[in-house]
This record gives C-alpha cells, structure tokens and sequence, in this order.
C-alpha cells in the first residue's frame, strides 16, 4: 500500500492505470438485476456505487473533471488545479466505458455526454490490482463532432496547463485529435534537512542543512490521436497513437551544512531530475457472441528513450575544489509490451470472466559516469484469471482466483528469479433494505521488483551515502480485508469502513554500513501491516445549493525488516464544500496527505487548499482561484534508522493565483467513443538516478 508522491505527481501529472471492465455495466444489454439501493444521488450497488449527475453539476461544468468533482463524491479528492484525482491517498484508476484513460481524457468528455460515474472502491480481479476505480459512462451525444479547449495559466509564475482536443465521425467511424501542455518552470523552493549519523562504534555526527534556496522544473506535452469503429452490438474496434514528451524534471537546491563536529561550514549544490520522450500504441477489438458472450483483446506497446541524472557537489566557502564532486547519468532505451484476452459469459443472475494476459520489459541503460557501461534487464509476467459474480436475492458474491508468473533476468550478471504467486478475491454483499448495505471484501495482488530496486551499479548519493539494488529481490504479494457499511438517509449518504492490510514480505529500502560507507540497497522485509477507520460522508446543507463532503481516516501501522521493528498512527483526509447559485460556484479544498511508513521511513505528500470561483456563460466558462491562500506548504519524510536519523520538509512557493478560461464547441451528429471492456497498459520502466 506503499503510496509516495512526488511534488510535482502532485502539481501537474496525470494519472491513470490500465484496467478490465465489468460486463454489467459496459454493455446495457447484458446487465445484471442486481439489488440496488436508491438515493436522490447515488445508487448502491453490490460492487460499486453509481452516481448520477445532477442538471446543475453539468450546467456547471465544461469538461469531466470538473464534473466529477462537482458530483463531490466522498472519498474522492479532485483537484483540477493540479490535475490530481486521488482516493484515501493512493491512485485511481480511470475508465471511460471500460477502457483506460488518462486524465487528460476524462478532462475532454463534454458533461452532457456522461450519464454516470461508478465508483469502485473494491476493484475485482479484472482490474489489476488497482486501488480504486472511477468509470465515466457516456452515451451517444447529438452531435457530429466537437472542439474542447482550456487554458489555466498562474499570475505569479510560469506554472499552467493547456489543452485542446477534436472529435469528428463519418458512418460508424471516430477520428480523435488533442494534446495538452504542462508548465512548471523555475519554481522557488527551500528545503529543511537535518539528519544524524551513527556509526557501528557509537559514534555519532549531525548535519544541520539550511536552505539557500532552490528550483524544480516539470514541463511536458502530450499529443494523441485515434480511430475507432463501431458496429452495435456487434463489434468494436479501436486504435490509438500517443506521444509523451518530458521537457524537463528538475529538482534543484543549494544548502549550507553545519556539522556537530565543529567542522566548517560546507556549502552544498544536489540536483536530480529526468527526460525523454514516451511513444505508445493501443490496439483494441472487441466481439460479441451468441449467447451473451463475448470475446475481448486489447494491445498496447510503449518505447521510452530519455537520461536521468544526479548531481551533488560539497565545497568550502571560498574554495573553488570540491570535496565531494558526483554526477550521475544514465540514458535509457527501454521496451514495454503487452497482450490480454478476456471470455466473458453473461447468465440470468451470474456472470463469467476468465482471460489471460502477458506483459513483456526490455531495458537497456548506458552508463555514462561509469565510462559508458552497458546493463540490460529482461522481465516478463504471464497473468491468467478466473471470476464469477451471482445474486442471491438480498445477497450478491463475487468469488476468484488469479495466478501470475514473474520472471526477471540480468544478461550480463546472468542472473534473475522467477516466482508464482496466486490471487485470490473474494466479495460478500447484503442489502438490508433502501438505505443501508453491508459489504465484506477479500483482495490481493503483487509487486515486482522495479529496474531502480533490482539496479547493482554502485550509486554515490553524497559524501555518506550510496545505493545498490539487489538482484536476489523475490515478487512481494499483499492482501487486504475491508468491512464497508454504506447509507443513505435524507440529505446525508456515505460510507463507513474498517480495512486491514498486510504485505508479509514487502519489498523496502535497507541500510547497513559497508566498508566506512553508510549503504541503501533493498530486501523482502519480515512485512508491513496496518488498520484503517474511514468515515466518507457528503452532505446536503442546502439542497441545491450548498454541498459539503470529506474523506477522514486513521491508520495504525507496524512495519518489521532486517534490524527494526517500527510503529506509527496518524490520520489523514479532506474535506470540500461547494456553494452553486446564478451560474457561480464557488469553490473550497482541503487535503491532509496520508502518511505513509514504508522501511525505515515516513513520507508524506502536501497539505493543500484551495479556493475557487468560476462563472458559466453560454460556452464559456471562467474561473480564477488561488493555491494555498492559507498555511505553508510542506512535502517531506522521517528516517527512523538507527543508522541515519533524518527530517526533510520541501517548502514550495505555492501560493499561486490563478485563471481559467474554458470553450466548448459542439455541431452536427456525434458517435459514441469506443468502449473497452478490458484495457492492457505496457508501461516501460526507466532508471533513477541517485539522489538525496
């Protein structure tokens, strides 16, 4: 559950996973009766909750994004601003009729094309191992085509994002065309550091770092166009080309050291960031049967080709020498590939999937601090499924099995590892009556080894510290058990919930001392468990007019490895509350990030609010708000080692007004975009380069 964010995953990166859909509720035709439980908001289901737009949530609102947070649904923390969507402080993964999607995809749907959002906050295995799933359904619009653009840049600094995209259709044919740009240019930041190092002996020396100020870059541009082809009920089909280009990703801080040994002062410079460029395709084909059946296969290959590099350089005041001068820098051509074929049979009161999928990574990195060395990894993974739903009156069960095959291989140390790992899921539902339901979910999933944790060439970090990965690291399975009660009762719905999580052998940092250098390499920990208390309410003060809702959870953690035994509560969450009147909204936000202990340490992403109004007009939208207009920003994490005791917080300047200005053009007759039952991601992995 380890879930670490970085600042700018959270200014301005997109999110968005692959995904399998539920037959259900993809294909109207084949839907199952299922007991449902009805609010003037929501719709319970056994294994989600639908929610229905509202006329003045899509009156107010010029793309799905902002309609999705205008439907403020409780768990859920959407802030458009930052083109972040989050749940509980992991990921989500987005769906448009069953296929995956970006965020920049669900911000081009027009509002009154989305006739629902299920969301599924107890994934089965057609997902993946997702956390969470938001699926937007849409239906056929009225028109022939459409012209979707936004633009927000920031008064104070070179921060923003821009976006346009174009649909056109001819007979059962779709043609799609848009692009988005993200800036971040030259964004001050500080950062509070004071770490503490002991020796094997006893000894011990502290480093007090005070900030002399800093940057961070992150700028990119995605473009993507597709076409798709739709016979009803029969046939679907539907290709996509993507291109993904990272401008840059720069973190960039000057430090002054002060040392407990009476040493002098060091005056320091770290910097680490990547580039490159991300290719992709998705191919997908869909076929229905006879006898409620159907046949789906989806493709997707992805090339990255871009450099990571570190940078870290301690000197003297006044010295032009350096006393620690390392640089790091790796180019990356790395291949990700990826099959799945899904069978799925619909009966009365039950429902079948079954499917198998293989995803295939080659990478290759080039040294070029280390003289131009050359290091491949090959890693592949088979996984193969089975689920089957039933209704049982006021009782639905949802029960399966997955099995996956990881194998890894290193070619020039001619080493690697392979493992098989089972699946099981299993999701129990009662329907007390109208307003209230019980539901009892089994998961579990795995996590391999990455090409950063599996990396065996030495990397310095600083004038202490280096890092090795470790080939010898096992796949890492998790489970995780959650009693949810959910409600509807007049002018309050939402959910209440326990969730109980282990990952027996997790795979975490490690540090030891190794020949006079304090060392971070990986192992399979003894195991990371934790228990949750939820509460996700949304709340009608004045119908209509006034909404509030908000996420609250407290977590206690235990988390054991090779020498430690650590332990840690605390509580997270957000909170949302929305006044809509005359073709105004306004707007207000606020995030508690969710900390999160993983290994030794405790990370955290930001606390963050916002405030914003915007203005309807015909096709237009306006909208001007600020970022942080309360508190100070801070990003950071805790090393609870008994090696190197640490503190970093990362102050960014975020108080940052800004405007939005957004136009929807629509004409003629529009098709219905294609619909994924499942979705096959291939993800090339990529180095990372050593960093403090």
């Amino acid at each position: 559950m380890k879930s670490t964010v970085t600042p700018f995953v959270m200014l301005a990166c997109t999110l968005g996973a692959s995904a399998q859909t539920d037959t259900s509720d993809s294909i109207p035709a084949h839907n199952l009766q299922e007991i449902t439980i009805q609010a003037p908001k929501v719709v319970r289901k056994a294994d989600m909750d639908v929610y229905q737009p509202s006329k003045s949530a899509v009156e107010h609102s010029k793309n799905g994004v902002q309609l999705l947070g205008n439907l403020m649904i409780p768990s859920l923390s959407v802030n458009d601003a930052l083109s972040s969507i989050q749940a509980a402080g992991q990921s989500v993964q987005l769906r448009i009729n069953g296929r995956e999607s970006s965020i920049e995809q669900v911000r081009a749907l027009l509002p009154e094309t989305i006739k629902r959002v299920e969301w599924i906050d107890n994934p089965g295995l057609r997902y993946g191992g997702a956390n969470y799933v938001l699926n937007f359904i849409v239906s056929n619009p009225t028109v022939g085509g459409s012209l979707m653009s936004y633009a927000r840049p920031a008064l104070n600094q070179a921060f923003g994002f821009y976006m346009a995209d174009a649909k056109f259709n001819t007979g059962r044919s779709q043609w799609e065309a848009g692009a988005n740009f993200k800036l971040a240019n030259n964004i001050k930041t500080h950062r509070d550091y004071t770490e503490t190092f002991t020796y094997p002996d006893g000894a011990s020396l502290t480093r007090d770092e005070t900030s002399r100020g800093g940057t961070v870059d992150n700028s990119g541009l995605n473009v993507w166009a597709s076409y798709s082809y739709i016979k009803p009920d029969t046939t679907v089909f539907m290709a996509e080309l993507a291109l993904y280009r990272k401008f840059s990703d720069k973190f960039l801080y000057h430090g002054l050291l002060t040392l407990s040994d009476g040493s002098d002062d060091i005056l320091l410079t770290d910097s680490h960031g990547d580039k490159g460029s991300t290719p992709s395709l998705s191919l997908y084909w869909q076929q229905t049967l006879p006898r409620r059946q159907m046949l789906v296969a989806s493709f997707s290959a992805s090339f990255y080709c871009g450099r990571s590099f570190s940078d870290y350089m301690e000197q003297l005041p006044g010295s032009a020498s350096y006393l620690t001068d390392i640089h790091t820098d790796i180019h990356d051509r790395n291949q990700a590939y990826a099959i799945e074929t899904d069978y799925i049979k619909n009966w009365k009161n039950g429902r079948l999937t079954a499917g198998v999928s293989y995803n295939a990574n080659r990478n290759r990195s080039r040294y070029e601090s280390l003289d131009g060395m050359i290091f491949h990894q090959r890693q592949d993974k088979v996984y193969m499924f089975a689920e089957y739903f039933h209704r049982f009156g006021k009782w639905t069960a949802t029960a399966g099995m997955g099995v996956q095959y990881t194998d890894f291989l290193f070619k020039e140390s001619d080493r690697g590892n392979h493992t098989w790992s089972p699946r099981p899921q299993a999701t129990l539902t009662y329907s007390l009556n109208q307003n209230h339901n019980f539901r009892l979910n089994f998961t579990s999933w795995q996590s391999t080894p990455t090409l950063a944790e599996t990396n065996v060439v030495p990397q310095q970090l600083d004038g202490f510290q280096w890092r090795v990965g470790n080939q010898n690291l096992k796949t890492a399975n998790s489970y995780m058990l959650t009693f949810r009660y959910g409600f509807s009762l007049p002018r309050v719905n939402g959910s209440f919930g326990i969730r109980a999580f282990t990952s027996p052998d997790a795979i975490t940092p490690l540090l030891r001392w190794e020949e006079g250098r304090l060392l971070t390499t990986y192992e399979n920990s003894r195991g990371l468990q934790n228990l949750s208390f939820f509460l996700a309410p949304q709340i009608e003060i004045v119908p209509g007019w006034l909404t509030a809702s908000g996420y609250v959870q407290f977590r206690m953690e235990r988390m054991r490895g090779t020498g430690y035994s650590l332990h840690s509560n605390a509580w997270s969450g957000n909170a949302q509350i929305q006044l809509m009147h005359w073709g105004f909204v306004l707007t207000g936000q606020y995030m508690r990030a969710q900390r999160d202990l993983w290994g030794e340490k405790i990370s955290w992403g930001e606390d963050m609010n916002i405030i914003e109004l915007s203005y309807d007009w015909k096709s237009w939208q306006f909208a001007a708000g600020i970022i942080m207009p309360f508190g100070k920003y801070d990003q950071g994490s805790k090393s609870l080692s008994q090696w190197n005791r640490n503190e970093q917080h990362m102050r960014l300047d975020m108080r940052m007004p800004y405007i939005s200005v957004s136009y929807n053009l629509q004409w003629g007759r529009q098709k219905q975009g294609a619909q994924k039952l499942v979705n096959i991601d291939a993800n090339a992995d990529r180095s990372t380069a050593g960093g403090r």
